[in-house]
């Protein structure tokens, strides 16, 4: 199904994924709002482009960020403030009751691949994989963020519709394909088919509420 024309507030607009994402959207004729510390170095120029300069820090704006928005889409990831605080889950503690005070239903949060479901474990070889690649790395404070947020949305926002993808990325290459989702398996998207995946999932109803993995070939 085709998404309407839309307007899309989005933060992490200049991530890895996050640039993709904004390209795909303006290339569907979708306008697009996106909150970025320094809008002088973003490079991309389109007339359906608007650009707010901010983070998700300056929380008293939301409710004017999302003034006539359709959807919400958070690429965020900040390894190092993450290893100290539960940053995203602050920020969505903000943002769920400024997008119910403004009528915003729909929201796409990107978590990690390694970012446990709610209230499960992963399974054994994806728990070792995880210590092994991201202790070392000092990555694990940024899951513990991602299945914070996912346990607010399931208990606290079931009136909104969220979907949360655990994506697991590799590079910036060329497409290896179109990913599907998935409960249990995974393969390492590129950041272009990670982008093209989340754009797939907000006019997927049947993903609202769920918190699924994603591969190709289904």
């Amino acid at each position: 199904m085709e998404l309407p024309q839309s307007i899309f507030l989005v933060f992490g607009a200049t991530g890895r994924t996050g640039r993709h994402f904004v390209d795909i959207a303006l290339e569907e004729g979708h306008r697009v709002k996106a909150l970025v510390r320094s809008p002088g170095k973003v490079r991309r120029q389109h007339a359906n482009l608007e650009l707010v300069e901010g983070s998700v820090a300056d929380d008293e704006h939301l409710d004017e960020l999302l003034q006539g928005v359709d959807a919400v889409i958070c690429m965020l990831g900040n390894a190092r403030e993450q290893s100290k605080n539960l940053v995203n889950t602050a920020f969505f503690k903000k943002l769920i009751p400024a997008m119910r005070r403004q009528g915003v239903k729909r929201l796409l949060y990107q978590a990690g691949g390694f970012t446990r479901p709610y209230k499960r474990n992963l399974p054994l070889a994806s728990r070792i994989l995880k210590s092994v690649l991201l202790r070392p790395a000092g990555l694990l404070g940024q899951h513990r963020d991602n299945e914070a947020v996912i346990e607010y949305l399931v208990e606290e926002a079931q009136d909104i519709d969220w979907t949360v993808h655990r994506a697991s990325i590799t590079s910036d290459g060329p497409s290896k394909g179109t990913a599907q989702r998935h409960r249990t398996k995974f393969s390492l998207l590129t950041f272009e088919d990670c982008a093209r995946y989340n754009y797939r999932l907000l006019s997927d109803d049947s993903a609202i509420h769920t918190y699924d993995l994603s591969r190709y070939g289904g």
